[in-house]
């Protein structure tokens, strides 16, 4: 309840824990949809962790069309904050060319 009082006026940490609670059923009905739209309102406001995890949603295609360049354009914002899982996964993207131009040197940077 106080998350949702804090998300609710724009605290960007409490937006991304929200999302983190629809995301897994921590406390609340598991919703995709609900997670996306709190990761989406902490993303905006640049944090990492939502974006990371929008990204996910992204890549996989749940509660939002799929769509590879939109979850790398997540990966990149979260990766250049230092999110080791994002830098992960963008290396993978531009190792396959996954939504990104296909690119050996990036993908090992």
């Amino acid at each position: 309840r106080l998350y949702r009082l804090a998300a609710d006026r724009g605290l960007v940490v409490a937006q991304y824990n929200i999302g983190l609670c629809y995301d897994r059923g921590t406390g609340v009905v598991r919703s995709d949809a609900d997670a996306v739209r709190w990761f989406h309102l902490a993303a905006d406001q640049g944090y990492a962790g939502a974006q990371y995890c929008l990204s996910r949603y992204y890549q996989e295609g749940t509660a939002v069309v799929q769509d590879s360049c939109e979850a790398a354009r997540w990966l990149r914002l979260a990766a250049d904050q230092g999110t080791v899982d994002a830098c992960t996964t963008l290396g993978q993207f531009y190792r396959r060319g996954n939504g990104v131009p296909q690119d050996n040197a990036e993908a090992a940077r």
